[in-house]
């Protein structure tokens, strides 16, 4: 019996093989637009937009001011209603007539301010020291925060609404 030349074996397979990447080099691609135009660049990069500049077509546009601003939003507050506002006046008063009081007294600390917080029916309260200031941040009953700072030399009291990223105090 005679055995198949190697070449007879492997000729139908190479023909085959060379026809299949022929057919996958000229076949459309998946960028190619239905009217056989020629396919558009790939996006590889996002590239800021600059005034009076064409961007090369490999390029997504995006506004970099616009980014940044986007990416600080969760320290944006929720607006209040005027129920709110008008309901958290009084209790921004008392805040701020308690914190004058500790701090006409030569000394206070986190913990008195917190403490003062609660005593005048805030909820949530929020707080942390640095450079001998107190920041604070409570929520009224009716929804608003109370947020401010008690430092040496003066203290601010503030109402706004919740802040986007939760919370009334804002993380560092």
């Amino acid at each position: 019996m005679r055995r198949p030349h190697l070449l007879a074996v492997l000729a139908p397979v190479l023909v085959a093989g060379s026809l299949f990447l022929a057919g996958c080099a000229t076949g459309s691609s998946p960028a190619a637009s239905p009217g056989g135009d020629d396919p558009s660049p790939a996006v590889t990069a996002a590239c800021p937009v600059q005034p009076h500049a064409d961007l090369p077509p490999e390029c997504a546009p995006y506004d970099p001011d616009a980014a940044m601003e986007a990416n600080e939003a969760y320290r944006d507050r929720f607006p209040l209603t005027d129920d709110q506002e008008d309901a958290a006046a009084p209790v921004v008063d008392r805040v701020r007539t308690g914190l004058e009081e500790l701090r006409g007294a030569g000394g206070f600390t986190e913990a008195e301010v917190a403490d003062l917080l609660v005593a005048e029916g805030l909820a949530g309260v929020q707080s942390r020291t640095g450079a001998g200031d107190v920041l604070f941040g409570a929520m009224t009953p009716a929804g608003a925060c109370v947020h401010g700072a008690l430092e040496a030399e003066r203290v601010t009291v503030e109402v706004g609404g919740i802040i986007q990223d939760g919370g009334c105090l804002p993380a560092q």
